[in-house]
């Protein structure tokens, strides 16, 4: 058997005259290493292999839960988008059309002359166009008690359409009161309205 003291005596320029027990050795040596060396080399493309696996595996995990929890949802998305437009449509319904305006005029007239009020000035104003809906402030002028003030403006609020009181002024007239206030009211256009509208915009933004 060699010892440590056989194997540092060898000389490396002549391993042919080395014991075969030095020789098997070596070659053991030589034959683990090149094993070794070609195992790293070929599972270095393997491990990187699997990380890109494991990277790939933890997009398609968040991918799934979110995709599940966007299916979990849908129906209450699909719920809330068909409350909202009925909520839409019951609003639109309150909007007169232009030919309604009239009518909702003499509403608001009637409004006031029901609670005993003297109106001293009812001025419609000009339409603002918003969009796909057209804003007309009413100018007026109502004398009469506080009572009768209060509950005129709570049968303003109750109205089948929509019209809200703005920049309220109440002032001491003798033993009345005497308020001032800018009534608005919308109404949506109609489609000849929409088209003018839009054909009056383009040219607009074709300048820009």
């Amino acid at each position: 058997m060699m010892t440590f003291d056989d194997l540092k005596n060898l000389n490396p320029k002549t391993p042919g005259a080395w014991p075969w027990a030095a020789k098997l050795m070596a070659f053991a040596a030589i034959f683990l290493g090149v094993v070794t060396m070609g195992a790293l080399l070929d599972w270095q493309d393997q491990w990187e292999n699997l990380k890109t696996a494991r990277v790939q595996e933890d997009s398609l995990k968040e991918a799934f839960l979110t995709k599940k929890k966007q299916a979990v949802n849908l129906d209450l998305i699909k719920k809330q988008l068909l409350e909202t437009q009925e909520s839409f449509g019951a609003l639109l319904k309150q909007l007169p059309n232009k030919s309604e305006m009239d009518a909702l005029l003499t509403d608001i007239n009637q409004a006031g002359l029901g609670r005993g009020l003297q109106f001293e000035l009812f001025r419609p104003g000009a339409e603002t166009i918003k969009g796909s809906f057209a804003e007309q402030p009413i100018t007026i002028k109502v004398t009469g008690s506080y009572d009768d003030l209060g509950k005129f403006s709570s049968d303003i609020s109750m109205l089948p359409r929509i019209v809200t009181l703005n920049e309220i002024a109440i002032t001491p007239a003798g033993g009345s009161l005497t308020m001032d206030a800018i009534a608005k009211t919308f109404r949506y256009l109609d489609t000849d309205e929409i088209a003018a509208q839009k054909k009056t915009a383009k040219p607009a933004g074709a300048n820009k």
